[in-house]
């Protein structure tokens, strides 16, 4: 159980009334050692080096710089925040994902590292040498359209989500990223591409059963809901794509597919039975299989 909470010292940090004493000084060193009961020390690092704005490697070689009393009030309020549940990528407001830095919000999904396999999948049937449109479904962040865009920029990349605001939020990150060959679309899957057609089909789309235990532990807590649960069997969203897309793809053309521990073989059938060829599933670093996908029949083996 967290004292952060209830400690008279966290308390002191949290009361921003004008009749609180001045905090103590503090430095990096006791800053990190007074949360370790409550957060780990991962985490404690992480929200330092944002209030700080600094690396980690500049925490390790100055464990005795002072913190301004705005700083130590940041940082307690945070790792008591975090303590509660929050997910640090929310309170820090920023993921990594594929070596690249995206911008957070409690409107989008925290990219993972498990969803890196669908961007390798996916580089891996985009061409280097020539023009390529790719189809990213329900993207969030942004952060799958904008790593495949990053690394094949002689691609097209068109990014959709049916929420307003995460478009708004991967429009950000695209243009912070200098993520040029990438458009977003708000819209309800293949809604706002009618009439399009593309070489690579890309999603991480919800797939967690409606009352999955999961979806009220961690920080699947603080995530929008609508991005995670999907139905009885968490396959509604991913019935959804496979049935629509052959008619979204090129000839040769890929369709690939994230989705949960258990649900692979689901997935292949479901592709099997849409008409996709050479369907199969990958296993992500853990041995679990990640990420299904199958090719639009009756074309010559080729990449896009």
């Amino acid at each position: 159980m967290s004292r952060l909470p209830t400690d008279p010292d966290y308390l002191l940090r949290h009361d921003n009334s004008s009749m609180s004493p001045p905090l103590p000084q503090t430095t990096i060193a006791q800053a990190l050692q007074q949360t370790r009961p409550d957060i780990a020390v991962t985490d404690a690092r992480m929200l330092l080096q944002s209030v700080l704005n600094v690396s980690h490697a500049h925490l390790i070689a100055h464990p005795s710089q002072e913190l301004a009393p705005e700083q130590a009030q940041q940082f307690y309020s945070l790792a008591a925040r975090r303590a509660a549940g929050e997910p640090v990528a929310y309170l820090v407001g920023e993921r990594e994902f594929y070596s690249l830095n995206f911008k957070v919000t409690p409107a989008v999904l925290i990219p993972r590292p498990e969803t890196e396999l669908l961007v390798d999948l996916a580089l891996g049937r985009v061409s280097t040498e020539r023009p390529c449109k790719v189809l990213d479904l329900g993207t969030g962040s942004g952060a799958v359209a904008i790593a495949i865009a990053k690394h094949r920029p002689l691609a097209s990349i068109t990014a959709v989500d049916s929420s307003e605001t995460a478009i708004v939020i991967a429009r950000m990150n695209a243009k912070h990223l200098v993520a040029t060959n990438v458009r977003m679309l708000a819209g309800d899957w293949f809604s706002g591409v009618a009439g399009e057609e593309f070489d690579l089909i890309v999603s991480n789309p919800p797939y967690v059963a409606d009352g999955d235990p999961h979806l009220e532990q961690g920080d699947l807590r603080f995530e929008p809901h609508t991005a995670l649960a999907a139905g009885s069997d968490g396959l509604d969203c991913i019935r959804c794509i496979i049935t629509s897309a052959m008619v979204h793809l090129s000839t040769g053309g890929w369709l690939l597919l994230e989705h949960g521990y258990d649900q692979a073989a689901a997935c292949r059938q479901l592709l099997s039975k849409a008409g996709f060829s050479e369907v199969f599933s990958h296993p992500d670093l853990a041995g679990t299989m990640r990420v299904s996908g199958g090719k639009r029949q009756n074309s010559p083996a080729q990449s896009c």
